[in-house]
């Protein structure tokens, strides 16, 4: 990139999957971002989002404004909280203008995007080496979170600047590996690395597919929490991911959808396959019974296998102890968002094809494996 300390507001970008292009997004008079697919991509390609981008020679506009006047697919490649407090802090320290457009964003996402999208032109804004010292880097992401300075905002930017999620985190390689590391923010417990270490591992208990997780090694706490990333696979082109929030078009800020929701979407988009609707299922469970409300829509996410043309549930993450604001889970069961149980576990399991016996099953599996694993932290918890 220019060393100009202005970003000229983009009017186009180029969008591209493992090299190849897919298509344009091009923003409009009214600021709402046009895409259209690349011929090519017509010929040989997919729906990137199987909704609202389906694989036609149009151009598609979005009718909401959730996502900056994108659509959801695209704003996948955005950070949110964390990275995007970042990348303003990084502005603002260049001296660049925060007053940039959308698709200035996403060029700065360029080719660090979660995800397999990657955006044209690509500025690299931050050309830093990484860091490897984990307790240094959790303290400057303090410094960052209390609006102080940090001496290497660079860095920390280019190893964290694309993430989401409310805590901060880095994105690296360890052992040929690229795993996502999380510290703790300013309103978690000391432990939170070692309590999301302890969630996973009882998820995997529970017959809940994840990643590889890891709680790597502090000075100063129990241990930072990481997991290898699903959407890169080493010697292999990146997978494409998209969030429900994203393939719904839906505000993941606020409650919009209940799990009868996910389930009707999963049969949609995995063709009836019986063991992803079980996976749904055990992963509502574990979030009743394990206290895990914040099982919002960016929370869940699909990847797709071009090589088989089909969509699968992504591995599950961001398991852990939390509420909200209104003291609900974000997806409601079965309409019940406060205190959901055991007759609203079942009924949306039936409704989504499941037998009674199966649903029973599964669920005493789980709140034995949850209360026997995580009964330190939901002892005092109400439902």
């Amino acid at each position: 990139m220019s060393k100009t300390n202005k970003i000229l507001g983009l009017k186009s970008l180029k969008v591209k999957y493992n090299g190849r292009y897919v298509g344009t997004l091009a923003m409009m008079k009214n600021g709402m971002i046009a895409f259209s697919y690349d011929d090519s991509w017509l010929e040989e390609g997919f729906a990137i989002s199987p909704f609202s981008l389906p694989l036609e020679k149009r151009v598609f506009v979005p009718t909401k404004n959730y996502f900056g006047g994108l659509f959801g697919v695209f704003a996948d490649s955005l950070p949110d909280a964390w990275g995007r407090l970042l990348l303003d802090r990084f502005l603002l320290e260049k001296n660049i203008d925060r007053d940039i457009t959308v698709l200035d964003r996403l060029a700065m996402v360029g080719q660090s995007g979660m995800g397999a999208l990657e955006y044209e032109p690509d500025y690299k804004i931050s050309e830093t080496s990484d860091i490897h010292d984990l307790d240094y880097l959790a303290k400057e992401c303090g410094k960052i979170l209390k609006t102080e300075h940090s001496s290497d905002l660079d860095s920390i930017f280019k190893m964290a600047g694309s993430s989401g999620g409310a805590r901060p985190k880095i994105l690296t390689t360890i052992d040929d590996k690229n795993w996502i590391i999380k510290f703790a923010s300013q309103y978690d417990a000391d432990d939170i690395g070692l309590q999301e270490y302890k969630y996973s591992m009882c998820a995997k208990r529970c017959g809940i597919e994840m990643t590889e997780t890891r709680l790597f090694k502090s000075n100063t706490c129990d241990g930072y929490f990481g997991t290898t990333r699903f959407d890169r696979e080493n010697n292999r082109d990146n997978i494409h991911v998209a969030t429900v929030s994203a393939i719904l078009e839906a505000d993941f800020q606020a409650p919009c959808l209940d799990y009868n929701d996910l389930f009707k979407l999963t049969r949609i988009l995995t063709r009836e396959n019986n063991n992803e609707i079980e996976n749904m299922f055990r992963r509502m469970c574990f979030n009743v019974f394990a206290h895990n409300r914040d099982d919002h829509a960016k929370n869940f996410s699909f990847m797709y296998d071009e090589k088989l043309d089909k969509w699968k549930l992504s591995p599950a993450y961001d398991l852990t102890y939390s509420n909200t604001y209104w003291g609900e889970h974000t997806t409601s069961v079965d309409g019940n968002g406060k205190n959901p149980g055991v007759k609203e576990l079942i009924s949306v399991g039936m409704k989504a094809g499941l037998k009674k016996g199966k649903c029973k099953d599964i669920i005493e599996e789980i709140s034995e494996k949850v209360q026997e694993d995580l009964g330190e932290y939901i002892k005092d918890s109400t439902r």
